[in-house]
This record gives structure tokens, C-alpha cells and sequence, in this order.
């Protein structure tokens, strides 16, 4: 099982991978806000895990299961935010309140909103 700070994490690595051909430690450590030695610790987790792997140019990847759950996430983040704003809450605290919603909300919850929403798009 992987804890919310772990999905962040993940997340985190996807969107960066997507702007980069290497995602550093370093990255993630901006990224973030966090200290290099914490995302050290973290990551060295996440490669334990099974979800974090380092690929061939040094740079950090995503396993197949880390992908899966980022992806996830991501979606979540990306349809809670958009029907956020689209509610009239300000950017920024509907992407703030995404980031806290989108890993404690059930996968049941996740799809009706889902479905209403692309119903309504």
C-alpha cells in the first residue's frame, strides 16, 4: 500500500517526465519544496516498493505499477481542479483543494463525478 505523501510523489514524477527526458532527485526536490535528503529517503522507498526504478540515462522512472497509480492521481487531480474552477473557486485553491481531495475520495465517488461532468462537457 502507498500513503498519500508516496502518490504525490509518483505524480510528481509523471508531470515532470512529461517536460523532461530526465527526472532528477533534484527535480522532485523543487517540485515539491521538499529537502534533497527527504526526497532521498522517500525515493529510496519508492524504488523498495516496487513503484520508482532508475532508467538508463541516470534519470528517475516509473515501474508499471508506479505508473498506474500516478496516472490515476493525475486524472484525479486534473477533473477535480477543472470542476472546481468551472464551480467559480479561484485557480489556486482549487488546485490546492484537488491535491488534498484527489487521494482520500473513493474510486465509486471519483466515477460518478467523472461521469457527470464529461455528461456535462
Amino acid at each position: 500500500m502507498i500513503h498519500e505523501s508516496g502518490e504525490n510523489y509518483l505524480e510528481q514524477i509523471l508531470v515532470l517526465s512529461g517536460s523532461t527526458d530526465k527526472v532528477r532527485a533534484i527535480d522532485l526536490s523543487v517540485a515539491l519544496g521538499f529537502s534533497r535528503p527527504t526526497v532521498s529517503i522517500m525515493l529510496r522507498e519508492l524504488k523498495e516498493s516496487g513503484f520508482v526504478t532508475t532508467a538508463g540515462n541516470g534519470g528517475l522512472m516509473l515501474t508499471e505499477e508506479g505508473e498506474k497509480i500516478a496516472k490515476r492521481i493525475y486524472e484525479r487531480h486534473c477533473l477535480i481542479s477543472t470542476m472546481l474552477m468551472k464551480l467559480g473557486v479561484p485557480r489556486e485553491i482549487a488546485l490546492e483543494d484537488a491535491c488534498k481531495i484527489e487521494h482520500d475520495i473513493s474510486p465509486e465517488t471519483f466515477e460518478a463525478l467523472k461521469k457527470h461532468f464529461e455528461g456535462r462537457a
